[in-house]
């Protein structure tokens, strides 16, 4: 049965028995810039959500990553001794930094005291994660007040969080910085040792009060709420930073409706402000370059400016940005993502956009990052190609195709549709097939933390999460899938979907049975191969036989052209999906087919037409499926 709609009637039973945990942070911290050391408390709300009984608490200490021998240390080490093309497979950014660390460089976290409802709890240090063993359960629909003193000492910028960045030169990146209680949900805790990438906290809403040296400027997650106080640029944009007789001052942040804070600190800031007609006002945080003072501005202002000019993009294609404001960030180590901020290092707009993203898969729809890295990493990969494509005022593939339909003859607009059509998502692509012909892949359903080599994760998470987006549009249909990418921000933004929330509203959308394409291209490394084995004429009808050489079906576009100009589509839907797609061409003629049936390797497809005029026959003309040799795919005929 063939798909003629696209269905909006979506199931409202779909979250039912859906729930998560809520948290309330208001924390006040002390910061000593001599010694890189600061004292904090911490008030915690936190509401049981859940139908358990909860018997312990887990909370990440992450700087205790930074010190010698920890796990983080070791596990860089022991990639660097994988050689991938001849080089270590270690991250390059850590590498065997850590192991270096004198005392006084190194990162800790140090609870002095824990209390529940104003009853001393016992805990326990399980290196990055801290476990408190209660002296009473939290029972299920109630909440309770965690009060916490603890002091940490700030480590040398190594990875994400830090101070005196070796690159930057910024003196505090202090992102994933206070104990932060980890997640509960349906399956349990999520007590992550800090390895390399873990992202997953728990949704509620953030206070938070930091004493600094009074020459210090600071920008990070959530709203400065004494901007009349601070002045430099967030009360009045272009202001300077107000004077205080006192030694330090105090900026505080509130941040609603996130799961986690980061904030930045540096004397040697500059800001820009932005402010978007009923949007967010963008923040832009940086340090001046040692020599080209003004080319560092001028590339600073262009992220500024670029951020204002695509949020109407990125808004129409996956959903509104909720917050009010949003902050790009001079330090870190590449870039990474926070709630209302970003740290990168440097002004990229690609980095800048990527980041952005984030906001959106992942900031917003909370996954599971340990888990579903690849919809995470992958998602905004796929988001900031399209994004990059808007800035640089390219117009979308199907208006450049619509376009050459009205204008055959037209050289300029064929030229574009032959050169920009194959580099969408191109990126994304060759890295994937380039990992699909190692041996080193591993299935998307992999932890993070437990990919046998970075480079195998990064390719994994980046690029096939993309391949996947932009090959589902392959599947069901690009209108389908960019339907289905805004009801997914509408049904489960501010929550924890999963892979298999996302699948769902793809097949309510495209009326498509999808589980098929989750099972292949997720839980395993099955690779697609098509080709043109033959093709014959029999009483006046042209037979082509099409193979299935890899071990993963799809469904088949076959683009036939003929002597006289003409083209046809042939479309074979895949026995699977139970339907098909819609045509997304509509000026060129498509003829739907019988489905092939997944079991079989060959398929026939007929044409009553003679074989002496078709001029050219080529699977998947649109290049959106991750074919491993599509050199099979093309069949030239010079008769």
């Amino acid at each position: 049965m063939l798909a003629t709609c696209i269905c909006f009637a979506f199931a409202s039973f779909a979250q039912n028995g859906y729930w998560q945990q809520k948290v309330k942070y208001i924390m006040n911290i002390n910061m000593d810039v001599t010694t890189n050391r600061f004292t904090g408390t911490q008030k915690l709300t936190y509401t049981n959500n859940s139908p358990d009984k909860l018997n312990k608490l887990f909370y990440h200490l992450y700087f205790n990553a930074f010190q010698p021998n920890s796990s983080m240390d070791v596990r860089s080490r022991e990639l660097g001794k994988v050689l991938m093309n001849n080089r270590p497979d270690w991250d390059s950014r850590v590498k065997d930094r850590i192991s270096k660390l004198n005392d006084d460089e190194i990162g800790y976290q140090k609870i002095k005291s824990i209390k529940i409802n104003g009853v001393a709890q016992p805990f326990e240090y399980h290196e990055t994660i801290l476990e408190v063993k209660l002296t009473k359960a939290i029972l299920p629909k109630t909440s309770v007040t965690i009060d916490m003193e603890f002091e940490a000492q700030v480590p040398l910028q190594i990875r994400r969080t830090g101070r005196d960045n070796p690159a930057t030169k910024v003196r505090y990146s202090m992102s994933q910085w206070y104990p932060k209680l980890c997640e509960y949900d349906k399956d349990g805790w999520h007590p992550n040792q800090y390895i390399a990438r873990e992202f997953y906290g728990v949704w509620g809403d953030f206070d938070v009060t930091i004493q600094i040296d009074k020459d210090y400027k600071l920008g990070g997650t959530g709203v400065l709420q004494n901007a009349s106080e601070i002045g430099w640029g967030y009360d009045v944009p272009g202001s300077n930073l107000k004077p205080t007789a006192k030694p330090k001052r105090s900026w505080r942040f509130v941040g609603n409706n996130i799961h986690d804070f980061m904030w930045a600190a540096d004397p040697d800031y500059k800001h820009i402000v932005r402010k978007i007609n009923a949007g967010p006002v963008i923040h832009v945080l940086y340090k001046d370059k040692p020599t080209d003072t003004h080319k560092n501005d001028s590339m600073w202002t262009v992220v500024a400016d670029a951020a204002v000019k695509v949020l109407p993009f990125i808004e129409k294609n996956f959903g509104k940005y909720p917050y009010p404001q949003y902050s790009f960030i001079h330090g870190g180590d590449g870039g990474m993502e926070y709630p209302m901020g970003t740290l990168i290092v440097s002004a990229s707009l690609g980095t800048a956009f990527h980041e952005w993203m984030h906001s959106w898969y992942q900031m917003m729809l909370g996954t599971n990052e340990s888990m579903y890295a690849w919809m995470d990493e992958g998602f905004t990969s796929y988001a900031e190609d399209l994004v990059m494509e808007y800035y640089k005022g390219y117009p979308s593939i199907t208006e450049m195709e619509a376009s050459l339909k009205r204008n055959p003859n037209n050289s300029n607009l064929k030229n574009m549709v032959e050169n920009i059509l194959p580099k969408q998502h191109s990126g994304g692509y060759a890295s994937y097939l380039n990992l699909a012909k190692s041996s080193i892949e591993e299935p998307l359903t992999t932890h993070a933390d437990h990919f046998n080599t970075n480079t195998a994760y990064s390719a994994a998470a980046y690029s096939k999460g993309e391949v996947f987006l932009e090959q589902l549009g392959y599947v069901i249909g690009a209108k389908a899938r960019d339907i289905a990418l805004l009801e997914y921000y509408n049904q489960w933004r501010f929550k924890h979907p999963t892979a298999n929330d996302f699948v769902k509203i793809a097949e309510d959308v495209s009326g498509i049975q999808l589980d098929w394409y989750q099972m292949y291209f997720v839980n395993t490394t099955k690779t697609i191969d098509y080709a043109i084995d033959s093709l014959w004429e029999e009483n006046g009808v042209s037979k082509i036989r099409l193979k299935r050489i890899g071990h993963m079906p799809m469904p088949i576009d076959l683009r036939l052209t003929f002597k006289d100009g003409s083209s046809q589509t042939c479309y074979v839907p895949l026995n699977l999906m139970l339907a098909g797609k819609e045509n997304e061409s509509a000026d060129e003629k498509r003829t739907v087919y019988k489905e092939w049936a997944w079991t079989h390797p060959t398929y026939i497809i007929e044409i009553n037409q003679r074989l002496t005029d078709l001029k050219r026959a080529e699977i998947d003309p649109s290049k959106r499926m991750a074919d491993l040799n599509r050199s099979n795919n093309v069949l030239e005929l010079n008769w």
